[in-house]
């Protein structure tokens, strides 16, 4: 079936101005792009945007752990380290796998309402993630989050992590060209060295990506120093990360662009959590010279239980505002740059090709938004890009579309029932907290 979208404007992170005209999404793909003076080509359903509609490419969550949408409100206002051990650990402790695939479909509900097609998610039990992105028909990057601690059953933690990290890999990499799997080692404090240099070996050997935060707090740098008695810089280096091809690295809050003036630090792709990293209290991480660098750059929203949201519109208006600020300068982060990070650089980083522009040829993942609104009069083809992000909010989505699918449109989900599922997350919140 094919849907038109007669007379919208056509806008990505790599267009310096929006298009004004008709986009045809047949088989899941866009089949063409014409301008507005063109005849809009023949479909079984016509959206009318009548010119006060927009279509963007529908936004890449780059670092979640979607199930913590039940963890939300816990252990407010506590830095990180403390957040973890004294909230956050022991109220994972009681999740079963049953809580981890309503939370996450909790989760869906609200990404899919604020135009998220894509989540990269970390977490364990992920063979209910899984279920849950497939069943709602969302795209999504998974990996199992692999920790130290003390031996089960004669196996130990990480070995258990790395071997349940395969098998999702095995089982679920590229199931209905929905879901990409990654290694997922938490992070340099929870994964010794010699286990950290492992995983890196596994993930060159068999090319299977690798998603790990990296230096979200000004602690974690002495930690490095301290434990393993070396700079950052040297520890991507030692473990072999700056050489794995499909390195993600979460937040990186505290690693200095410097290093990529010496180090070739081109197969990574760092995630900006703004708004996690702020309401924590982690630091500002220096976008505006990271832009400058070749190195990856995308957008997430960390989990809602630090965010609190998991509205990828809000990460990039508190991105372009934000380091605005602190750089002193209007210049600074650029909104089409913000906007290529929340979309096309978190579908390349995760192995979801031809996604995230608005292309011929390309798949059909969009956002549709609603123009027809107070904030947006003035916006045109030249400026529409600033109007999204410094004016526009997920209030204006209209629909959002995957694989030319809408999964969510005029506020009704497709493919999910919105009441089964907040009834079954709000059961399992109390569970937590009894």
């Amino acid at each position: 079936m094919a849907t038109l979208f007669k007379d919208v404007y056509i806008l990505d992170g790599e267009r310096e101005r929006a298009q004004r005209g008709h986009l045809l999404v047949s088989k899941g793909r866009i089949q063409s792009i014409l301008d507005a003076d063109a005849a809009p080509p023949q479909a079984d359903k016509v959206v009318d945007g009548g010119g006060r509609m927009a279509l963007l490419p529908g936004f890449v969550n780059a670092h979640t752990h979607a199930a913590m949408a039940l963890l939300r409100g816990l252990g407010e206002e506590v830095a990180l380290k403390k957040w973890l051990e004294e909230k956050i650990w022991p109220a994972e402790a009681k999740l079963t796998p049953e809580d981890i695939y309503w939370g996450t479909a909790s989760a869906i509900l609200e990404m899919l309402a604020t135009g998220t097609t894509c989540f990269a998610d970390m977490y364990f039990q992920m063979e209910c993630v899984a279920r849950a992105a497939l069943e709602a028909g969302i795209r999504a990057a998974l990996c199992r989050g692999i920790v130290t601690g003390p031996p089960i059953d004669g196996i130990s933690k990480i070995d258990r992590g790395i071997e349940e990290n395969l098998k999702l890999f095995d089982r679920w990499h590229g199931r209905e060209g929905l879901l990409t799997v990654q290694l997922g080692p938490h992070a340099p404090y929870t994964v010794p060295l010699d286990d950290m240099k492992r995983i890196v070996d596994i993930s060159k050997d068999r090319s299977i990506g690798l998603h790990f935060h990296f230096l979200e707090t000004e602690w974690e740098f002495g930690y490095i120093s301290d434990e393993f008695k070396m700079t950052p810089l040297a520890y991507l280096q030692r473990t072999g990360l700056t050489e794995t091809p499909g390195v993600v690295l979460a937040h990186g809050v505290w690693m200095n662009p410097v290093w990529a003036d010496s180090v070739d630090l081109s197969q990574l792709t760092i995630v900006h959590n703004p708004c996690s990293n702020m309401k924590l209290g982690s630091g500002v991480m220096p976008l505006d010279t990271w832009l400058d660098k070749n190195v990856g750059l995308a957008l997430g929203t960390d989990g809602a239980s630090s965010n609190n949201r998991l509205d990828m519109w809000g990460e990039m208006r508190s991105a372009a505002l934000l380091h605005k600020g602190v750089t002193r300068s209007p210049a600074g982060a650029p909104a089409l740059d913000i906007l290529r990070m929340a979309t096309f650089e978190g579908a390349r980083a995760f192995g979801f090709a031809n996604k995230g522009l608005l292309r011929e040829g390309w798949v059909a993942d969009l956002a549709l938004v609603d123009l027809d609104q107070p904030h947006y009069v003035g916006a045109d083809e030249d400026n529409l890009a600033s109007f999204i992000v410094y004016a526009g909010s997920s209030a204006d989505i209209r629909g959002t579309m995957v694989n030319g699918k809408w999964l969510y449109k005029d506020g009704v989900y497709t493919c999910l029932d919105k009441d089964e599922i907040l009834h079954k997350a709000r059961e399992a919140r109390k569970a937590i907290l009894s």
